[in-house]
């Protein structure tokens, strides 16, 4: 089967035009270890940049890479016109039998549709329900992005919904819609570090960019009560931080205080590796977003035995289904969060029991791609 997958290169969203290896998002990335060396399947990578790149033929013996250039006025401010058709142009040339669009985001989506060949497009943030939430005022780019994913997803083959609550807000916009988690990438499922290597303190961590909708300003809240009860433990917060961000300016004020009290520290952006090693290192974490479609952190730290405490919205409650030690609060029960976790310290912080094996069963690289292959098949099936 000859598969073409439509994703964003991180170089030209961050404006890393020197690297000369392409980046894609964690979700993509691990699809494609599931697809690397599967027999039978060739596969074709296509992302859109709007600077020239030096990149590699191949990402694997059966997978190829190709950057294609579309100039400025081709992308969002003429509805990805310039994407599209550079799109459909190489897709002439792979003659694929399928093409998915990965995330209503960017072009994507609008361009597998519009590619001329059987299609499938995978929601990975809800664009309209995010327009609706934060009132994206009209022409914005959260605006023109929710009438562009309505736009594509009444006009695919299929939508393959990450979690249910994705699944719930995408049923009455498109045709047919699958089930489908994102996948881990493989160094998660890596053995842990010994049990000696983890911190004797009690460490918790909260993992993602610092914005209104993650919320880490409020769990500042919940560091304050904790520490004010005399409990011992250290609140680690990762990922980037815009500090120009009105928000982010707050979180780094607030912070300040409990920084210097020894319970709280804002670590910036970390590798993989390096994420891996903090979790390996650390008790738990916490997250505990206003809005999630999925929750691939949360996926991620359970696959590396962390206790879990969360929010029970979005993807999260599919994630926390079933697995030891997950402990899920309503949206805004940040009494019920606090007790929770204090009482945890009072037990000694345990790790999550074997919650990496539960993990492992539904979301592993080779697992999801596998959904994937017979999803295609269906369709491909049923269109002949």
């Amino acid at each position: 089967m000859k598969i073409v997958v439509l994703t964003t290169d991180n170089r030209d969203h961050e404006r890393s035009y020197a690297e000369t290896m392409p980046r894609f998002g964690p979700a993509p990335e691990a699809l494609l270890q599931g697809f690397a060396g599967l027999p039978g399947v060739e596969m074709h990578v296509v992302s859109c940049t709007q600077r020239p790149m030096q990149s590699p033929e191949k990402l694997a013996d059966n997978i190829w890479f190709h950057s294609l250039l579309v100039p400025k006025i081709g992308w969002l401010r003429t509805g990805y016109q310039g994407c599209i058709r550079a799109v459909r142009r190489k897709l002439k040339e792979i003659q694929p039998d399928i093409v998915h669009g990965q995330g209503t985001e960017r072009d994507c989506a609008i361009s597998a549709v519009f590619s001329g060949f059987p299609n499938v497009v995978t929601i990975h943030g809800n664009m309209a329900e995010l327009a609706r939430l934060f009132k994206a005022p009209i022409g914005s780019f959260h605006w023109l992005t929710a009438r562009l994913e309505n736009f594509t997803l009444r006009r695919t083959a299929g939508v393959f919904c990450n979690s249910g609550y994705t699944e719930a807000l995408v049923r009455p916009r498109a045709r047919r819609v699958w089930r489908v988690p994102n996948t881990l990438r493989r160094t998660f499922f890596d053995p842990t570090l010994k049990a000696a290597a983890i911190s004797r303190c009690c460490v918790l961590l909260n993992v993602g960019v610092i914005t209104p909708r993650k919320r880490q300003l409020e769990l500042l809240e919940v560091v304050q009560t904790l520490h004010r009860r005399g409990l011992k433990f250290e609140f680690h917060f990762i990922g980037r931080l815009n500090p120009a961000e009105a928000y982010a300016a707050a979180f780094l004020e607030r912070l300040k205080s409990l920084e210097a009290a020894g319970c709280a520290r804002h670590l910036g952006e970390r590798s993989t590796e390096e994420l891996i090693r903090h979790f390996d290192a650390a008790a738990g974490l916490v997250h505990f977003p206003s809005e999630e479609a999925f929750g691939l952190v949360v996926a991620e730290a359970l696959a590396r035995d962390l206790k879990f405490f969360g929010a029970r919205l979005g993807g999260i409650v599919d994630i926390a289904e079933g697995v030891p030690g997950a402990e899920l609060f309503a949206e805004n029960d940040w009494a019920g969060l606090t007790d929770a976790i204090a009482c945890w310290i009072g037990q000694g912080h345990p790790r999550a029991d074997n919650a990496a094996a539960a993990m492992h069963q539904r979301y592993h690289p080779e697992v999801v791609a596998q959904r994937h292959l017979n999803i295609y098949r269906e369709i491909l099936n049923t269109r002949s």
